[in-house]
């Protein structure tokens, strides 16, 4: 029985690179999403034609995503129509885990059971603003792991008796999704958190050269 591997996972997970992300260069896509973002906004009247022409330009020189995050901040993004059917996992006797390459819904709900749930967002390429995990720990826990950039809102979490674990940072990159968290820790509890240093050397390894 995997149970309990879930539970080490627990006690294995670094905390998140401390590194300043937004010093990390945008690519030419970043800066075109941006600018396509404004230019909606400006059509639907949130932002004048002056402020938009500002944007534009401070969007089209952004080196960082330092400089391009303030841009789009008080602008709501949009939940695109292919947001799927919602996801239920069940962890069971056995353990379930959504890792690597996967189709991310809006909404999932994860019961932990006897052996334990991993979702595994590092590989994936979600496009939706928010996705909602409504999380069951039961007697083996749930734990989720996301990639830097990304954040996450746990206050709606129950603890429970296993509690919840939340070691994600606050710095989020523009286009990335927003990870609402609900439900209860139940008896193992929930984990949250970035890549741990095992994680992140694969991920290394993984990227094409």
């Amino acid at each position: 029985m995997r149970s309990r591997l879930r539970i080490i996972d627990y006690m294995t997970a670094e905390s998140p690179d401390p590194s300043h992300r937004g010093e990390l260069r945008v690519s030419h896509a970043d800066r075109e999403a941006v600018v396509e973002q404004l230019s909606k906004a400006a059509a639907e009247g949130r932002i004048d034609l002056t402020e938009l022409d500002e944007r534009l330009e401070r969007a089209l020189t952004a080196r960082t995503y330092a400089d391009l995050t303030p841009l789009t901040a008080d602008l709501p993004s949009e939940v695109p129509p292919n947001a799927g059917k919602p996801l239920v996992l069940k962890g069971g006797l056995h353990g379930v885990a959504r890792v690597g390459r996967w189709q991310v819904p809006a909404k999932i709900t994860a019961y932990g059971g006897m052996a334990g749930v991993k979702l595994d967002f590092t590989r994936t390429d979600c496009r939706l603003p928010e996705v909602e995990i409504e999380v069951n720990g039961q007697m083996a826990g749930v734990v989720i792991v996301i990639p830097d950039g990304w954040i996450a809102e746990t206050g709606e979490v129950d603890p429970g008796m296993g509690g919840l674990k939340d070691r994600t940072t606050s710095d989020r990159l523009p286009g990335t999704p927003l990870i609402r968290l609900t439900g209860t820790g139940g008896a193992a509890g929930v984990v949250i958190r970035h890549p741990n240093g095992l994680e992140r050397r694969k991920l290394r390894r993984d990227q094409p050269r």
